[in-house]
């Protein structure tokens, strides 16, 4: 038999991906993160983690042993609220697109820690994104559908983009008159080989062949550099912010999809930030569709 408090520091150390980052979540050092997942493996005589550079993977008996062990957390967790029928408690980490993250979710965060106080969320916002399918992360909001049949994936929200310049640089540059127009300016986007969605490769959409002579892997770092007065740039209408929208006629529209691994979609906490998440893409439509009928 196992000490089922080793069950918990297992879980935060596969949520963590490191005995490191797991130890100032539980408020122990590293070294005795160590020592309780091994004595768990002694008692399971079972491998749970292969330590690589990386971090801590999972093996076989370690991903059986996480899926066990979030439905008995969610279980205990349902048993601490008993008296409380309404209230939803537990960790939820968050993947998201990096302007998505900070700009709309992040200033929400703070209200729903007061409606929730019993649900923490980890918001791991990245110029890329996490996978709720090697249990990096629980929800991922992404764009485009996730095809894994291991995942519940639903449409989250669509977003428009459109050409930015900083008041400055177009006085200084002038404007374009047409989309041909836009390769005698200096303009902002991403790093070619580090674009990690086709969804991301805007300028062909505005004009073939167009190439930035400023770029950037983040977004929000564009949105700097824009408004700074590097040139003209393709932004989410929800970050332009004071920027001046160039050549109106050009808009562009993506979605975003919220996808969450089978086996937790359906616990309490996992479905409170999905609800959540719906919620504040409502709340947002002006945002971010701010050229569509009635937006």
């Amino acid at each position: 038999m196992f000490d089922w408090d080793d069950l918990r520091i297992f879980l935060a150390a596969a949520r963590a991906g490191s005995l490191t980052a797991a130890a100032p979540v539980l408020g122990i050092d590293a070294a005795t993160v160590g020592r309780r997942v091994a004595r768990l493996e002694t008692a399971l005589k079972a491998t749970l983690f292969v330590r690589s550079a990386g971090g801590l993977v999972l093996t076989s008996a370690g991903s059986h042993l996480l899926e066990t062990g979030l439905n008995a957390e969610a279980a205990m967790g349902a048993a601490a609220r008993v008296g409380q029928p309404d209230a939803v408690g537990g960790t939820v980490r968050l993947s998201t697109a990096e302007g998505f993250g900070a700009a709309i979710l992040a200033p929400a965060l703070p209200a729903l820690r007061a409606r929730r106080p019993a649900l923490r969320i980890e918001l791991a916002a990245n110029a890329g994104f996490l996978s709720p399918t090697t249990r990096e992360v629980d929800l991922a909001v992404t764009l485009s559908a996730p095809a894994s049949p291991r995942l519940e994936v639903e449409p989250l929200t669509d977003y428009q983009l459109a050409l930015y310049a900083a008041p400055d640089y177009l006085e200084r540059a002038g404007r374009p008159d047409a989309a041909a127009d836009l390769g005698r300016f200096d303009l902002v986007g991403y790093i070619e080989d580090l674009i990690y969605a086709p969804e991301l490769r805007y300028m062909d959409e505005a004009h073939p062949s167009l190439r930035p002579s400023l770029s950037s892997s983040s977004i929000n770092a564009q949105q700097k550099i824009i408004a700074a007065g590097g040139g003209i740039g393709i932004l989410p209408c929800f970050l332009a912010g004071d920027l001046v929208q160039v050549l109106p006629e050009i808009v562009l529209t993506r979605r975003f999809w919220i996808g969450a691994l089978r086996e937790v979609a359906a616990t309490a906490r996992v479905r409170a930030v999905r609800d959540w998440l719906r919620d504040i893409a409502q709340a947002n439509r002006d945002r971010l569709l701010p050229f569509s009928s009635g937006g």
